[in-house]
């Protein structure tokens, strides 16, 4: 792939293509990148490049003949039967996309990018030797080298070879229509956030999955255009597609989430949003809160104990979770695993968003305020214990950086189930 790029600041665009990983392609001559100063090419002895426009006007325009000139020595030192496109980049091009980049560097061997400056350049340089206009967006620079060299970047690192492999920029955002998966690396928890569970379990096809719907669901929440233009023929994709584009209309938050203590005026929407999670919970055959919970002297004992904390989304009050320090017998046995260790924790018993809230990422909210609240606490472990059949929580534990440790035999209160699955998280100190 060669490139020319016609600038009135060579060396400064020069100095940024020829660093990193385009800078090692070009020694191994996989890509050939040229800076030609405008300048060089007036036909006056002040080196003029711009005139004032005819017709009066604020401001100069670049004129035609430097332009034409400098473009002409460029063919003229590039190798015969080069598949050439000459590009001028201006706000009023189309805009650019990662298929642009992808056309570009597949169908041809030779771009010429073009970069204005001042007021524009002469219209008749344009109509005579510009093959496409590209723009990178809506807004205006003071010149044509940011966008030269965001072309030529995205270009050259889709040619073979500069990358180490395909997959390094087949997987990225935009190449099949989606934004990239979120990434983490060491360390695995930072400022009390952990890396999501499944990414640490060396289970390749559940990483794969994970990172798949972590994509179609970034895409319908931050780019609901692209989302929209999907098309699938892969069974498995399309079923994945399926199953986030149900979540589509979810309500999104539109407002800081914080927490406070609940009180007594807050006992019907706690009861009703707890309702509804139970509601919920039977309808996928769960039974996770037993001996007879929701019930108003269950919040009545939290509340009298300040263990109940109320979850806003803005002023309205769209969740809960209770999170005692009390000594419960019996609560920390574990029948087939250990608890990482023996250190003074709490425990979150119960959590609930309301209806409107599900899937609107306020669940994940919570759980940071959970941590933030057993800090308050001076703890530095939480513990709790889920339904066997309770996926979407264990889900949301994990993803959370919780730790499966076995099954909890829970002898407090009456109909537990015996064997309930115990999660544990410490939090950095």
């Amino acid at each position: 792939m060669k490139i020319d790029i016609l600038t009135l600041f060579p060396e400064t665009v020069d100095a940024v293509l020829h660093e990193s990983i385009l800078g090692r392609a070009a020694k191994k001559g996989l890509v050939d990148i040229r800076c030609i100063q405008i300048r060089d090419y007036t036909d006056n002895k002040q080196n003029q490049v711009d005139d004032y426009p005819y017709g009066g006007g604020w401001g100069c325009v670049m004129m035609a003949q430097p332009l034409k000139a400098c473009l002409d020595a460029a063919i003229a030192a590039a190798p015969e039967g080069l598949r050439r496109r000459v590009i001028y980049l201006s706000p009023q091009g189309q805009p650019y996309t990662q298929e642009t980049a992808k056309r570009l560097s597949r169908g041809y061997d030779h771009l010429v990018l073009v970069c204005g400056h001042y007021e524009g350049v002469d219209e008749r340089f344009i109509e005579a030797c510009v093959d496409e206009e590209i723009s990178l967006g809506d807004f205006v620079l003071t010149g044509g080298e940011i966008a030269a060299m965001a072309v030529a970047d995205s270009v050259c690192r889709l040619v073979p070879g500069v990358l180490s492999d395909e997959e390094c920029y087949t997987g990225e955002s935009h190449w099949d229509g989606l934004l990239e998966y979120p990434q983490y690396t060491r360390p695995e928890v930072w400022e009390g956030r952990a890396v999501p569970e499944v990414l640490l379990r060396g289970d390749h096809e559940k990483v794969g999955r994970w990172r798949r719907r972590q994509q179609l669901e970034r895409t319908r929440d931050r780019r609901p255009d692209m989302f929209e233009k999907l098309s699938f023929t892969d069974k498995d994709d399309l079923k994945l597609y399926e199953e986030v584009k149900s979540g589509r209309d979810r309500l999104k938050l539109t407002a800081p989430v914080t927490m406070r203590p609940a009180t007594e005026a807050d006992l019907p929407e706690l009861l009703r949003i707890a309702g509804e999670a139970s509601a919920w919970l039977k309808k996928q055959r769960v039974d996770q809160w037993q001996d007879g919970y929701p019930a108003e002297r269950h919040f009545r004992f939290d509340l009298e104990r300040g263990e109940c904390f109320a979850v806003l989304h803005g002023e309205e009050l769209a969740g809960f979770f209770v999170l005692s320090t009390r000594e419960e017998p019996g609560y920390a046995a574990i029948s087939d695993g250990k608890w990482t260790a023996d250190m003074p924790y709490c425990v979150l018993h119960r959590l609930a968003v309301a209806e409107k809230y599900r899937g609107s990422g306020l669940a994940d909210k919570l759980m940071q305020l959970v941590e933030r609240q057993a800090g308050a606490y001076g703890l530095r472990c939480v513990r709790t214990d889920t339904h066997k059949k309770n996926k979407p929580m264990q889900r949301l534990l994990r993803d959370n950086g919780w730790r499966y440790r076995g099954n909890v035999t829970v002898r407090v209160g009456e109909g537990h189930d015996p064997a309930r699955q115990g999660y544990e998280k410490i939090l950095k100190k």
